[in-house]
Parts: C-alpha cells; structure tokens; sequence
C-alpha cells in the first residue's frame, strides 16, 4: 500500500510559523527571567509578531493552497492577517506598561495573546469546517484564562467564567451543527458543502445551519447571545478587553463570512430573514441599553453590540444576485477593518487614563480636552467615527452597508442603520461633554505612557486618512475578493 504523502507549501504558512516560534520563545524564555525582567516578554512577542507581519505582507498577490486544499492563502485570508498582526501590534504596546506596572503574570499573558493570534492567522485561511472549529477554538481558549487575570477582582472572576461557560457552550453547539453539515453533505470543504448543501434534506441543512450560526453568535457576541461581553469586558485588564472587543470578534466574523458567503450560500433563502432580525436586534438592544452606562468599558461593550448588529446586515442580503453578494461582502469585510481601529483606539485612550482613574467612569473624562489636548481630540475622533458621522471613517464603513441594503432592495434594513446610529449620538457625545464642556478637578496637564500615546495617535490619523480616502481599505491588498 503506499504511503499517504501530503506536500506542505512552507512559503505560504511562513506568518503561522513565525507566530508559533515567537510563541514558543517566549514561553521557553520566560523560565529564565527573573521577576524584575519579565517585562522582557513584551520586546520578544513585538518583534515576532512584526516579523510576521513583514511576511505576511510579502504574500500579497500570492494565491496558494497547501494541506490538501483546506489550508489556502489569497487575497481575502492575506487581508485579514495583516490585520490581526497589526492589532496584535497596538495590543501588545498598550500592553506594556500596564502589565508591567500592575505586576501581572506578564511572561504567561504575552504566551496566551501571541496563541490567540495564532489562531486568528489560521481562521482566515481556512477553507474547511474542522480547520474553522480548531482555528476558532485556537482564538477563544486563551482568551478565557487572559479575561481572569484580574484574580483578586470579583468582577474579574465573574467576567472569566462567564466568557468560558458561554465559551464551551457555543462550542459545543457549533460543533454539533459542524456535524449535521457533515451529515448531510458528506464533505467538511467549504466548496463541496457549496455544491451539495442545496440538494441535501432541508429540514437536516437548515437545523446545521442555523446551530453553526448561534455558535458563531456567541463569538461576535450579538443579540441574544451577548449577555457575556459587558461582564467580560469590565472584569478584564484594559488591553484584554480591547482584544476580545476587535481582534477576537473580527476572528469571528471572518470565518462567519466564510461560512455564509461561499458553504452556506445555496441555502440563503432559509436564513437571511433571521439575520436581518438578528442585526436588527443587536443594534437597538446594544444601543439603547449602551444610553444608560456610566462605566466607559460598559459603554464601549455595548456599543461594540452594536456594532456587531451594523456588521450582521451584509448577511441578510445573500441572495442569488452575485453582484449584490460581492457588495455586501465587500461592505462586511471594510466595516469589520475599520470597526477595529476605531474601538481599538477608544480603548487605547482608556488604557492610558487607567492609571489615574482605573474605575474608568465617563466622568473620570472630564477636562481631559485641557489636560492632554491630543489625547481628547483623538477620542472625540474614535467616538464620532464610530457613530458613522462624515468625513471619518466610520461614515465610510456604513455607507458601504447601506448602499448593499439599497442594491439589494432591503432599503428597511439601511433605515434602521440610520436611525441606530443617531441613537448611538447621544451616548457618543456624552463622553466628549465630559472631555470639553466640564470643569475636571484635577487641572495640572495630564500625560499617557508615550507607547499607548503613539498607538492613540497613529490610529487616529488612521481613521481620517481612511475618511478622506476611502478606497485605501477597499481595495488593500489588491483583488480583495470572495474566498
């Protein structure tokens, strides 16, 4: 009998690769650090990870498979690599100074962040249901224990096992659903599931394909299986909480759109309805509830639901119309880049007043406009790009979705992006009150550590460079497409 033989191609899993030997070093490197140079974790994870990044920009323009077809690099999985690696960038500098000064297990966070990420690389390459399952679960373990490193914080603790209970239930559920597909097609490729699911029985598809959806539900965390993240958030350190609210929801969403655009699509008229219900629930709950929150990373939690209901609306305009599918998923995958520099960059300011004002109440904001200048005028930016007001980038972002809405005649979807958005105003402006409009007292100038300054500013030029040119996201890398 021969012997089975599966041709590896290196060159194109050479950021997964780096990425595990970054994390292998640190982790071996950590045991031989004394606790005064633990903070050496972070330097060796930051170059790692931009050695990373260098090679997955060198990708661009490549089109490869490897592992048999399940594992392929093109345009769209290139996109959300570079991405996730320059997240894990602006993660691991607001990181710095807030682990080493709040003596947490830095050696261990900087292990388990570099995993997650790990997984996210693989999410967005992954063409096959098993290769999905194992890269988002690669995504979400290491989060549960980094969501708890606040030990002492009951808060901390009731985030943490909140975020895992719900964790290995949504696991559990998506696998099962994994399994029905399986079942009725008899394939776990994302083209075979494609080119069979429409003949299999309805009843067995439609059951998989609506328990793979809650699952994925819990991990962009949209109504109603978003009762964990305002928890979660709170209860975790800063820059925690920054990542699961960006990085770990766009991992979910990117094999979301797999999932729904390519295997699922011939089954679109039985599961669009549900998502336009799905979007337009996360975005008013999130919303409204978001109105009523005096705590800045609640705030952000629930507006970051939100959000995750602008992001859901693409998905309820599958249809037959290729060229309708091809602009909504175009409009998913922009918002979902743009959503993670500006809540990146809302949480990065938070990060900075954490040492002053750890509780991080709105009011904590107030005079911030007097005391630190930039630091105010770049949160005023994140907060209005993110209600979607022009010319930022956030405009841009939901333009994109309402213009699909429009062509694909569910201009009733696109009214109810408006008018969540104006709702999201008033929770918005509340904070930039406090940063212009109210009397701070404590006046002396206030300084942020100089990396989460660079982070904060960098990403706010980001948003108005965008805003002025759209068309840098839109099409970077070239011939981004449908995977």
């Amino acid at each position: 009998m021969p012997a089975f033989r599966l041709d590896v191609d290196y060159f194109a899993i050479t950021p997964e690769l780096t990425m595990a030997g970054t994390v292998l070093v640190v982790l071996v490197v950590d045991l031989f650090l004394r606790p005064e140079r633990k903070w050496l974790a972070m330097p060796i994870a930051f170059a790692g990870t931009a050695a990373a990044l260098g090679l997955a920009l060198a990708l661009i323009g490549e089109t490869r498979a490897t592992f048999g077809g399940v594992y392929v690099v093109d345009s769209f999985a290139i996109l959300f690599k570079i991405f996730f690696l320059v997240v894990a960038l602006a993660v691991l500098m607001l990181s710095f100074r807030y682990f080493r000064d709040g003596r947490f297990y830095q050696g261990e966070y900087y292990f388990l962040l570099l995993s997650s990420f790990l997984g996210m690389l693989t999410i967005s390459s992954s063409r096959d249901l098993l290769m999905l399952f194992i890269s988002l679960e690669l995504v979400s373990a290491p989060a549960f224990v980094i969501a708890g490193l606040r030990k002492r914080d009951p808060r901390g603790n009731e985030g943490a096992m909140k975020f895992f209970l719900i964790g290995i239930l949504s696991a559990a559920v998506m696998l099962y659903g994994m399994s029905l597909i399986y079942g009725a097609t008899g394939t776990l490729a994302l083209e075979g599931i494609a080119a069979t699911l429409g003949d299999a029985p309805r009843a067995l598809a439609i059951a998989g394909v609506l328990f793979v959806v809650v699952g994925f539900g819990f991990k962009v965390s949209s109504v109603p299986f978003h009762f964990w993240a305002p928890d979660t958030y709170e209860g975790s350190p800063v820059p925690v909480a920054a990542f699961l609210s960006t990085a770990s929801k766009a991992a979910g969403f990117a094999g979301l759109l797999q999932l729904m655009f390519v295997g699922f699509a011939p089954t679109a008229g039985d599961w669009t309805l549900i998502f336009a219900i799905l979007a337009i629930l996360t975005m008013t709950l999130g919303n409204l509830i978001a109105l009523q929150q005096t705590q800045a990373v609640r705030l952000l939690a629930y507006s970051s639901i939100a959000q995750a209901g602008y992001m859901l609306v693409p998905f309820a305009l599958v249809g037959s119309n290729a060229a309708v599918n091809d602009q909504a998923f175009a409009a998913a995958t922009l918002y979902i880049l743009i959503y993670g520099v500006m809540n990146t960059g809302a949480f990065a300011v938070i990060v900075g007043l954490s040492k002053e004002a750890p509780g991080a109440l709105i009011t904590d904001f107030a005079g911030l406009g007097k005391r630190n200048p930039m630091m105010a005028v770049a949160m005023l930016t994140f907060l209005l790009s993110l209600a979607g007001l022009p010319p930022l980038a956030g405009f841009w972002a939901k333009f994109q979705i309402v213009s699909a809405t429009i062509a694909a005649e569910q201009v009733w979807l696109g009214i109810a992006i408006f008018v969540n958005s104006v709702i999201s105003l008033f929770y918005y402006v509340a904070i930039a009150k406090q940063m212009f409009f109210v009397e701070a007292a404590e006046t002396r100038p206030f300084r942020a550590p100089a990396l989460v300054t660079g982070v904060v500013a960098i990403l706010a030029a980001a948003v108005f460079a965008v805003g002025l040119f759209p068309d840098l996201f839109a099409t970077f890398p070239p011939g981004a497409t449908l995977p």
